[in-house]
C-alpha cells in the first residue's frame, strides 16, 4: 500500500510466499478456530495473492460473527458477489483444504506472510519517497516530504511489532515485583525516574513508565520553570548499563526530550543556565555580569553540555508529528522521559478540530496517554488552568479549574497544581504603614520563597500538598528545608 495511489511500482519482484498463505487458508477452512491463532497477527492486504486476500476478508467477517468459514460457505458467498471465478473457483477452495497446514507452524506461516507483507510495504514506501522527491506533483517542501515519510514508517514500524494481547497473570506478578525490588534497592525508595526533589518524589513514588502527568498552573505561577527543573535532574542523574543482549538498561536518571512550544530552546537553555549558575536570567540575556558571575556561567554551560536533554521548539505541532518525533527519538538516542510545554499549543486532527476544541484535546490527550504506553515512558504535559480561578478567594487551583477538563481529567495518571500564595500575597499590598502592612509583611515574609505542588489526582497513590522551596530570582525549585516550611509558623 503506497501512500501515493499514482506511485510507480517498483519493478523488483516483490517479496511474497504463495505456498505458506495456501497453508494458513486451508488451515483456517478445515478448522475455523485457527483463524483466532492468527487474526491478530494478520490482516487482508498482508496477502499477496489477490485471491488469498479476499478469500481472508471473507473469513475475517464470517468468523468473529459465529458463522461457519468453510468451501460450501465461502461458494455461495463468492458466487453471489460474481467473484467466484476470480478466486479459482469452487476447485480451488478444494485444493486449500489440500494445502493446509495442521499444528503450530500455522503460526510460524502468519509470521512469515505478515513479515513479506511489511518489506513490500517499505519497497513501496521508498519507491514513492523517491518519485515524490524527484518529481513532486505538487511544490511539496522536502522537510514535510521527510515527515510525510517518518509518519508512514511510524504506523508501518507499529504495525510490525506484536505487542499487546493478554499476558498471564504470573508475568504480571513478575513484573510487579521487579518493580518493589526496583525501589527497594534504590536510595530514593522509588521505583519510578526520579524528579530530584525529594517530597515529590516520596508523593509520586517518582515518574513512572506509562503514565501521563498533567502540570498546571496559572501563569507566573512557575509550571514551566518546575518542568525544566525536573529535565535537569532527569537529565543529570542518567546512568545505564547495556544487558547481555546489548540493550540499555536504565539504572537512574532519565534520556529527556523536551517540547517547548511556547519558548524558543535559547530561551529554555538561559531558564536552565540561570538555575545552575545562580544569575538570573534577564541579566544572562541582557550581558549584565560582573566577572565572576561570568565565571559562574561558564562553568555552568561547561557542566550542561552533555546532559542528555534534547529540545524541539517546532511551534503549532500536531499530536501526530509530535508523536512521530518522539519515536524517532526514541528509536535514534533513547527516550526515558517526555516533556511538553505546553498542552494547549498542540494541534489535533483536522477532523477533531472541525468539531470543536474540546473535541481536538480529547483526541489530544488520548495520544499523549497512548504514546506514553506505547513508549513505555512518563509524558509530563503542562496545562494552562481557566481564569475561574481568580474569582475565587481561595486561589488554589482545582481539577475543575483545567480548560476542557474533562477529557484532560479522563486520561491523565496524575494531575499536579503549581501554586504560589505568595504571588497572590504580592499583589495584596496595604496603602498605609500600620498595623495592617506589618501583617502583610509578616506574612510576605514567610511564604516569600514557598510553593505548593498539589497532586490532585493520582491512579497509583495518595492526593495532597507538597511544599517546595522557589526561588523567583532565578526561578528555581528546590527541597524545601522542614524548619523554614509555611505549616511551622
Amino acid at each position: 500500500m503506497a501512500y501515493d495511489d499514482q506511485a510507480p511500482k517498483t519493478k523488483q519482484d516483490s517479496p511474497h510466499n504463495v505456498a505458506a498463505e495456501a497453508a494458513i487458508l486451508g488451515a483456517i477452512l478445515f478448522d475455523n478456530n485457527a483463524f483466532h491463532r492468527v487474526s491478530e497477527l494478520l490482516i487482508e492486504t498482508d496477502f499477496y495473492n489477490p485471491a488469498h486476500a479476499e478469500i481472508y476478508a471473507v473469513i475475517a467477517k464470517f468468523v468473529p460473527n459465529g458463522k461457519m468459514a468453510d468451501g460450501v460457505t465461502l461458494h455461495d458467498e463468492f458466487a453471489k458477489s460474481g467473484k467466484l471465478e476470480a478466486i479459482g473457483g469452487a476447485s480451488y477452495l478444494a485444493e486449500l483444504l489440500d494445502l493446509a497446514a495442521f499444528g503450530p507452524e500455522i503460526v510460524d506461516y502468519a509470521h512469515i506472510v505478515r513479515d513479506l507483507a511489511i518489506r513490500r510495504e517499505l519497497i513501496d514506501i521508498g519507491a514513492v519517497m523517491v518519485s515524490n522527491a524527484a518529481h513532486p506533483k505538487e511544490d511539496i517542501p522536502g522537510a514535510q516530504q521527510i515527515e510525510t515519510a517518518e509518519k508512514k514508517l511510524g504506523n508501518l514500524a507499529m504495525r510490525g511489532s506484536a505487542r499487546g494481547g493478554f499476558v498471564t497473570f504470573g508475568s504480571a506478578i513478575t513484573q510487579s515485583i521487579e518493580s518493589a525490588t526496583m525501589a527497594f534497592q534504590r536510595d530514593g525508595k522509588i521505583a519510578g525516574i526520579s524528579t530530584g526533589l525529594m517530597d515529590l518524589d516520596n508523593k509520586l513514588g517518582g515518574l513512572h513508565n506509562s503514565d501521563l502527568l498533567i502540570l498546571a498552573g496559572r501563569p507566573s505561577m512557575g509550571k514551566t520553570s518546575l518542568a525544566t527543573n525536573i529535565a535537569y535532574n532527569a537529565a543529570a542523574g542518567y546512568q545505564y548499563e547495556t544487558n547481555e543482549q546489548g540493550q540499555r538498561v536504565l539504572n537512574d536518571g532519565a534520556i529527556v526530550g523536551f517540547f517547548s512550544l511556547e519558548m524558543s530552546s535559547e530561551q529554555l537553555a538561559t531558564r536552565i543556565l540561570a538555575e545552575r549558575s545562580g544569575v538570573q536570567s534577564h541579566r544572562i540575556r541582557q550581558g549584565d555580569l560582573e566577572r565572576h558571575e561570568y565565571d559562574k556561567l561558564r562553568d555552568a554551560a561547561a557542566e550542561l553540555e552533555s546532559l542528555p536533554l534534547f529540545i524541539d521548539d517546532t511551534g503549532g505541532i500536531s499530536i501526530s508529528q509530535l508523536s512521530a518525533r518522539a519515536r524517532r527519538q526514541k528509536r535514534s538516542l533513547g527516550l526515558d522521559l517526555l516533556i511538553i510545554d505546553y498542552l494547549q499549543l498542540i494541534t489535533g486532527s483536522g477532523a477533531k478540530s472541525a468539531q470543536g476544541r474540546v473535541q481536538e484535546v480529547s483526541e489530544i490527550t488520548m495520544g499523549l496517554k497512548a504514546l506514553a504506553k506505547e513508549l513505555n515512558i512518563p509524558i509530563i504535559a503542562l496545562s494552562q488552568l481557566s481564569r475561574q480561578v481568580e474569582q475565587r478567594d481561595d486561589k488554589r487551583p482545582q481539577l475543575s479549574d483545567l480548560r476542557e477538563s474533562g477529557s484532560i481529567e479522563q486520561d491523565a495518571d496524575a494531575v499536579l497544581f503549581v501554586y504560589r500564595e505568595s504571588y497572590y500575597l504580592e499583589r495584596q499590598e496595604p496603602d498605609d504603614a500600620g498595623e495592617k502592612f506589618a501583617e502583610w509583611q509578616e506574612r510576605m515574609e514567610r511564604l516569600r520563597n514557598i510553593a505548593e505542588v498539589i497532586v490532585s489526582k493520582q491512579r497509583h497513590g495518595p492526593i495532597g500538598k507538597v511544599e517546595l522551596h522557589f526561588d523567583p530570582n532565578i526561578t528555581k525549585f528546590s527541597n524545601l528545608d522542614k524548619r523554614y516550611a509555611s505549616s511551622e509558623f
